[in-house]
């Protein structure tokens, strides 16, 4: 297949601006991710091509057909053109007399009208805009690139809370390994700290996007290098709620022990503004609480308050800040632990208080997680006062939200709730016996459905 005429592929790459070597490979390093996860194999993941490689390429400098792992990359990017097309000359339309470079002279059926559904078309065309950015730049990173990524990661962390997790994890991902194909490139200094913070950042929305989806090794990979990214990038900020995410998974995994180290070892990051401080205190409140640790857990709770009042602002919203409503929420946890007439008072109180600040919020920006989470609470203190139709009523609403939106914890609780229900006198009753219906009827539509979450 030597020879010196310019074939389709060259003309693809011109048109579509990958040119740039650099640029080249992370479109066909992302088809080879994109076709591991569709067709497989894993090892497929890891296909890369050298400049060389595509440099003999453009210039149509081939003796047969590229190997078969890369025929298929090739198939998958620039779907639905056949490979075979690709490095002979484009086919033209008998009206067109422009140089074969000029778009109009492809035909339809040399695959330059290659639909994109829905939302990848939309993605497509930011990410070229992105490419097209970094060679204004004169870099791999420069302001606009790194605008663009920031403001990316603002809108992930700020919708996750009230989004399917399933549909944020792709998003994510993609973001995430953008981040890391800009890092492997030159950038300055104070650049490379930035990427190394959104990239811990990222590798953080994935790892609670895994531990949301019950994925525990998944997640726990994802924290360490999300934990390791914010050491490079030296941000106080990130470490310490890395740590705090770390402990919060020990936590829903039994390790209450663990929990509370973790916490600890978070709290010696002091964070350059924000509420990642008041997050950790009120993690290890609750783990106190799951031990049985009275004093622990109070003077826990009382630091979280102390923290409150010396908060800043967080730089990042939605899931990356820890309002008032998680701290009630967490509270309420703490005193269901600690139990007693009065632990049940202070966390119906505390739980009816976080339900209602989480309810507050604009339409659309309601965390359906955490208000969940704080209606079990509400729901398991109202039964403990022997208020089962009270219970009931909360127990009912999370129910719908996590058929809409499942999270592991929530799964959880409502496990954890059937077990207190059945044991409670009132489990017997007519609704008891309707709501621990219910309840098992949830699990086992659960049950019947694929297992979320995937390669991470």
């Amino acid at each position: 297949m030597e020879g010196s005429s310019p074939t389709l592929f060259s003309l693809l790459i011109q048109q579509r601006g990958w040119t740039d070597p650099h640029v080249f490979a992370r479109r066909y390093a992302s088809a080879a991710r994109e076709l591991s996860v569709a067709e497989g194999p894993p090892s497929l993941a890891t296909a890369r091509v050298e400049v060389r490689q595509f440099n003999r390429w453009l210039r149509g400098d081939l003796k047969g057909q590229p190997r078969r792992e890369a025929r298929r990359i090739l198939e998958h990017l620039f779907r639905p053109t056949p490979v075979d097309a690709l490095f002979k000359p484009p086919v033209l339309s008998p009206s067109v007399t422009t140089e074969p470079t000029d778009s109009a002279g492809v035909s339809d059926a040399a695959g330059m009208d290659h639909a994109v559904p829905g939302e990848d078309m939309v993605m497509a065309a930011a990410e070229e805009s992105a490419d097209f950015a970094a060679r204004v730049e004169g870099s791999n990173v420069g302001p606009a690139t790194l605008e663009q990524l920031e403001a990316d990661i603002r809108r992930v962390v700020s919708t996750y809370p009230n989004r399917p997790v399933q549909s944020l994890f792709s998003e994510v991902r993609r973001l995430r390994n953008r981040t890391f194909e800009l890092l492997e490139g030159h950038q300055r200094p104070d650049q490379t700290v930035d990427l190394y913070l959104a990239a811990g950042t990222l590798c953080g929305v994935l790892a609670n996007a895994s531990f949301d989806l019950g994925r525990y090794e998944a997640a726990e990979t994802q924290a360490r290098t999300a934990f390791l990214c914010g050491e490079a990038a030296g941000h106080n900020g990130l470490r310490a709620w890395v740590r705090g995410l770390q402990a919060l998974m020990a936590y829903w995994d039994g390790r209450p022990e663990a929990a509370v180290r973790l916490a600890e070892a978070g709290s010696q990051y002091v964070p350059e503004h924000g509420t990642a401080a008041i997050r950790l205190a009120s993690i290890k409140a609750r783990s106190h609480g799951q031990l049985q640790q009275s004093s622990e857990a109070l003077a826990a709770l009382l630091e979280a308050d102390r923290l409150r009042d010396q908060a800043s602002e967080d730089a990042l919203p939605g899931m990356m800040a820890f309002p008032l409503g998680k701290q009630l929420y967490c509270a309420s946890t703490t005193q269901l632990w600690l139990g007693g007439s009065s632990g049940l008072d202070e966390a119906e109180t505390m739980a009816e208080q976080a339900v209602a600040d989480f309810r507050s919020a604009p339409a659309g920006q309601v965390r359906l997680g955490e208000l969940s989470l704080a209606r079990m609470d509400l729901a398991v203190a109202r039964m403990g006062r022997g208020d089962l139709e009270g219970a009931a009523i909360e127990v009912h609403e999370v129910i719908q939200v996590n058929g809409q939106r499942r999270i592991e914890s929530v799964r959880k609780r409502l496990g954890q709730f059937g077990r207190q229900l059945t044991a409670h006198p009132s489990g017997h009753s007519p609704m008891g016996i309707g709501l621990r219906e219910a309840l098992i009827s949830h699990q086992d539509r659960l049950a019947r459905e694929l297992p979320p979450g995937g390669p991470a």
